[in-house]
C-alpha cells in the first residue's frame, strides 16, 4: 500500500521513523477538531494549514475521481464577505495490505482555492489536472452562487498529483480533509481485524505488518541471562547483556520495531481503569540487532535458521510449512518488567500474545465509536458519552470571552483550547474510528439539525443564525453527485492517524508492483544506448505473478519496513531478473562453471552461496533425487536442494533474493544491503547497492549499472514522497569498460585468470555517461 499525506514538505530528520508525518502533524489547525464540533454535530474531518499559502494539495494515493467541484470565485460565508470556498475533490482508493486483504477507502479535500485566487499566490492553474482547470458549470450570477458538484466519470489520479491550493471557510485558511469507508467496505476489511476488541488474541493467519506487539500476562519469570548462557554471557556465540531477574506485577504491553539497524522496545504496564503506565521513558535500543539478524538466527536456531529469523523478526513463524520444532523456538527478548528493571523473557511462550499493526490493538488507542444500533438518530447530534464528556469539559472551562461568542466557528475556540492543553485528549481522539453520517449529505437536513434550536442547544433563540448555517451548509453539500448511498452512516478515521498507520504497511498490490517496472530504459550495448520498452499489459502480468511471493520476502527480511529500502531492492531486481521475467541466468547451463549459474530474482550464484542457502532453509535431503540434472556434482545435498528449489519454486526465488539482500557473507562486497540502502538515495548510494548485488571486487565492474540506476530513479518517484518537476531526470554515472587488450597482471607479471572462465581478466577504466531517464507512467 502506497500512501502519503496531502502535503509533502521537505524534511531532514534522520532519527524519525516517519519525518514527513511528523511535519504534517504540525499542520493540524487548532480549529476543526476531529470528530465532533462544539455544538455536538459530527465533524469527521480535520483542518490542515500548510506553512506556505502556495503549498500544493496532493492526492494521498492512486485513485478514481468520485466527484468534484471547481469554483471560479469565493463565496459569502454568511457575514457579507466572500470569505469561503466550496471547491472539493472526492477520491476512491483501492489497494491491498496483505494476501487477500483488499482495502477500499475514500479521501475528501474540501475548501479548495477558487481559480481567481491562484495568481495571488504566484501559481498558475495549469499545474492542475485538466479537469480541475475549468469552473464547474452553473448559473452566472452576482453575487456568485455555489455551482453543483460534478460526477468524476472515468477520471483517475496518481498519488502526489496536484488537486489544488488551500482555500478558506469563514475567512480561515485551511483544508478540510477526511478519510472514510462505506459500511460494506469497512466490514469486509475490519471484520478480520481486532479493531474494537479488548480481548485480543494471536491471529491464526499470517496477516502481519508494521510494528510487533506482545501482551505478557502477570507473574511471568524474567531472567538476568537466557537459559544456557555461558560464563561470558554468550548463548551459541551470541552475547547478551546481563540484566535483572524478577516477575511482572501486572499485564505488560510491549511494542517493538526496527529502525536503521537498531531494535527498539517500549513497554507499558496495565495500571487498571483503562490506564497504561509507561515503563520505558526512552525506548530500549539494541544497536545493530536488525543488521545482524542472519548471523543471530544462524547461531541460535541451527535446526532451521530461516524459521529462527522469523522468530526474531515477528515473534512467531509466519511461513508454512514450519520446519523448526516447537522445543527449538525459544526466543529471548529484552523487556522492562518494572520501572528501571529489565530482564529476558521467552516470547515463544504460548501465554504471550503476538500481534502487529495489522490488528489495530486497543492498547495503541484504536477504538470504535458508535451510537446504539439502528439508523442515525434524527437529531443528527453526537450522543456518545466519551465525546459528550470532552465537550462538556470544554464548556465548563470556557473563559468569559469565549462564553460571549455566538458564531459556531468562534465557539470552537473553547473546545480547541481544551483539547490542546489537556494531556492525552488529542491522542485519544486520533484513535477514534467513528460511525457517523457525512456532513456533505443533504438528506433530511432539517430533521437532523433542528434540535440545535432546542432549549440549551447551540442555536437556542437564534433562528437567523440557524438559517444562515443551514443555507451555507446546503450550498456546499454534494452527496447526490457521488453515487454513494444517501441517508446512511460511514466509518471515519482521523485522517493523518490513518495515513501514518498504513504507511507502516509495505505490501504492494499487483498494480503497484507493475507501476514499479520502468516504462522506458536505455540499455548499453557496446557503445550505444538501446531503448527497452515495458508496456502495461506485460508489466501487470509480472506484478500479478510475483506480488504474493515478492511481498512475503520483502516483509520477512525487513525490506518493506521503509519505501526507501523497497526502492533500492526493486531497482536491483529489475536488472537481475530482466524486469521480473527471468529466474535463471541466460545461457548459464552452457557455461563451463555450471551448474553454479544464477537462479532467483537476485541471481544466486557460486557453490558457497548455494550451500549457505540450503543450510539456512534446511531443505529436506530426500528431495535431492529430484535434481537429476546435477548428477555430475559431488554429493552435496544442500547445494542440490538449494538449486532445485530455487529453479522451480517461485517462493524460493523471492526468498533467496531477500536473504541475499541481508546476508553479508553472500553479497559481492560482504555488506548487509539493508544497511547500504539506509544510507540515502543519491547515485553513489545506488552504486554501492549495485556493487553489493552484482559487483566485481577485482575489476570493480558492475553488470547492468545503467539499468539499475535508471530503475532506481524511476521507482523512487513511484514509492517515495519525492515530487518530480519534469518528465525526465538527468543521470550522469561512471561505468567501467574494458580497454582494448590490457590484462590485469599478477605480482609475478602473469595475466590474472577468471576462476570461472579461466580467461585473462581485463582492466576497466572509468567512462562517464549522461542520459535522460524517462519518468513516464501508465495507467491500468
Amino acid at each position: 500500500m502506497i500512501i502519503s499525506p496531502p502535503f509533502l514538505p521537505e524534511t531532514h530528520d534522520a532519527n524519525s521513523t516517519d519525518p514527513v508525518m511528523d511535519a504534517i502533524d504540525r499542520y493540524e489547525m487548532a480549529h476543526g477538531i476531529y470528530p465532533v464540533a462544539f455544538d455536538r454535530r459530527w465533524h469527521p474531518g480535520m483542518h490542515l494549514t500548510p506553512r506556505m499559502q502556495n503549498e500544493k494539495i496532493r492526492a494521498i494515493a492512486d485513485g478514481e475521481v468520485v466527484a468534484y467541484r471547481v469554483c471560479q470565485h469565493a463565496f459569502d460565508g454568511g457575514g457579507g464577505v466572500r470569505d469561503s470556498n466550496a471547491g472539493f475533490v472526492l477520491l476512491k482508493h483501492t489497494t491491498e495490505t496483505g494476501e487477500g486483504r483488499k482495502l477500499t477507502f475514500y479521501s475528501l479535500y474540501m475548501h479548495l482555492l477558487e481559480l481567481d485566487g491562484y495568481n495571488d499566490h504566484g501559481v498558475h492553474s495549469d499545474v492542475l489536472p485538466s479537469f480541475l482547470r475549468a469552473p464547474s458549470p452553473g448559473p452566472n450570477m452576482q453575487p456568485p452562487v455555489v455551482a453543483p458538484a460534478q460526477a468524476g466519470g472515468d477520471r483517475r489520479v496518481y498519488r502526489k498529483d496536484i488537486l489544488g491550493l488551500t482555500g478558506r471557510c469563514h475567512g480561515q485558511q485551511h483544508l478540510h480533509f477526511e478519510i472514510f469507508m462505506t459500511k460494506p467496505d469497512f466490514d469486509a476489511y475490519f471484520g478480520h481485524s481486532q479493531l474494537g476488541e479488548e480481548q485480543v488474541a494471536t491471529p491464526a493467519t499470517g496477516d502481519y505488518w508494521g510494528n510487533s506487539y506482545y501482551v505478557i500476562p502477570p507473574q511471568q519469570q524474567f531472567l538476568r541471562l537466557p537459559v544456557g548462557a555461558d560464563a561470558h554471557h554468550k548463548l551459541n556465540g551470541i552475547r547478551f547483556d546481563e540484566l535483572r531477574a524478577g516477575r511482572n506485577a501486572g499485564t505488560l504491553y510491549v511494542e517493538t520495531w526496527f529502525h536503521k539497524g537498531s531494535k527498539f522496545t517500549k513497554v507499558w504496564r496495565d495500571a487498571g481503569a483503562a490506564r497504561f503506565e509507561l515503563l520505558t521513558a526512552e525506548p530500549i535500543r539494541e544497536p545493530d540487532y536488525e543488521y545482524n539478524l542472519y548471523s543471530r538466527a544462524s547461531a541460535l536456531y541451527p535446526g532451521c535458521p530461516s524459521d529462527g529469523y522469523e522468530m526474531l523478526r515477528f515473534g512467531r513463524v509466519l511461513s508454512a510449512p514450519v520446519t523448526l520444532p516447537e522445543a527449538a523456538r525459544t526466543t529471548w527478548m529484552r523487556v522492562a518488567f518494572a520501572a528501571g528493571q529489565e530482564g529476558y523473557v521467552d516470547i515463544n511462550n504460548q501465554g504471550i500474545l503476538k500481534l502487529s499493526d495489522a490488528d489495530f490493538p486497543f492498547f495503541k488507542g484504536w477504538k470504535k465509536i458508535r451510537e446504539g444500533g439502528g439508523p442515525f438518530n434524527a437529531d443528527g447530534l453526537c450522543d456518545i458519552d466519551a465525546l459528550k464528556k470532552i465537550l462538556q469539559d470544554a464548556k465548563d472551562h470556557e473563559t468569559p470571552q469565549e462564553a460571549a461568542q455566538t458564531e459556531e466557528y468562534q465557539k470552537e475556540d473553547a473546545l480547541v483550547r481544551y483539547v490542546k492543553t489537556t494531556e492525552g485528549v488529542r491522542e485519544q481522539l486520533r484513535g477514534f474510528v467513528c460511525e457517523a453520517p457525512s456532513e456533505w449529505d443533504s438528506t433530511q437536513n432539517e430533521d437532523r439539525f433542528r434540535k440545535l434550536k432546542d432549549s440549551g442547544e447551540f442555536y437556542d433563540g437564534n433562528d437567523a443564525g440557524y438559517t444562515k448555517f443551514l443555507r451555507l451548509l446546503t450550498s456546499f453539500q454534494f452527496w447526490d453527485h457521488t453515487g454513494l448511498p444517501a441517508g446512511g452512516k460511514l466509518w471515519f478515521f482521523h485522517p493523518t492517524a490513518f495515513i501514518r498507520h498504513f504507511r507502516r504497511c509495505g505490501w504492494l498490490s499487483k498494480n503497484e508492483i507493475a507501476q514499479c517496472i520502468p516504462r522506458k530504459i536505455l540499455k548499453l550495448q557496446g557503445r550505444q544506448f538501446v531503448p527497452v520498452t515495458n508496456q502495461w499489459p506485460a508489466a501487470f502480468q509480472q506484478g500479478k505473478a510475483w506480488h504474493i511471493d515478492l511481498n512475503l520476502s520483502m516483509r520477512k527480511y525487513l525490506v518493506a519496513s521503509t519505501m526507501q529500502r523497497v526502492t533500492h531492492f526493486l531497482a536491483q531486481l529489475m536488472e537481475e531478473s530482466g524486469f521480473l521475467r527471468l529466474v535463471r541466468e541466460i545461457g548459464g547451463e552452457q557455461r563451463s562453471y555450471s551448474p553454479y549459474f544464477g537462479r532467483g530474482l537476485i541471481q544466486l550464484t557460486n557453490l558457497p552461496n548455494y550451500e549457505k542457502y540450503g543450510v539456512y532453509r534446511k531443505f529436506p535431503i530426500d528431495n535431492a533425487s529430484a535434481a537429476s540434472d546435477f548428477h555430475a556434482l559431488r554429493w552435496n545435498p544442500n547445494v542440490l536442494i538449494a538449486q532445485d528449489n530455487i529453479s522451480f519454486n517461485r517462493a524460493n526465488c523471492a526468498d533467496s533474493a531477500g536473504l541475499y539482500w541481508v546476508c553479508p557473507v553472500m553479497t559481492a562486497v560482504g555488506k548487509n544491503s539493508l544497511k547500504t540502502s539506509d544510507l540515502g538515495i543519491d547515485v553513489a548510494n545506488v552504486v554501492d547497492s549495485s556493487k553489493s548485488t552484482n559487483g566485481n571486487v577485482v575489476n570493480e565492474k558492475i553488470n547492468g549499472l545503467e539499468c539499475r540506476l535508471q530503475s532506481f530513479i524511476y521507482i523512487k518517484y513511484i514509492l517515495l514522497d519525492l515530487i518530480k518537476s519534469d518528465a525526465t531526470e538527468r543521470l550522469s554515472f561512471v561505468w567501467r569498460r574494458n580497454s582494448e587488450q590490457e590484462p590485469i597482471l599478477n605480482p609475478d607479471g602473469t595475466p590474472m585468470l577468471d576462476p570461472h572462465t579461466h580467461r585473462p581478466k581485463k582492466k576497466f577504466y572509468p567512462i562517464v555517461h549522461t542520459i535522460q531517464v524517462s519518468l513516464e507512467r501508465q495507467s491500468p
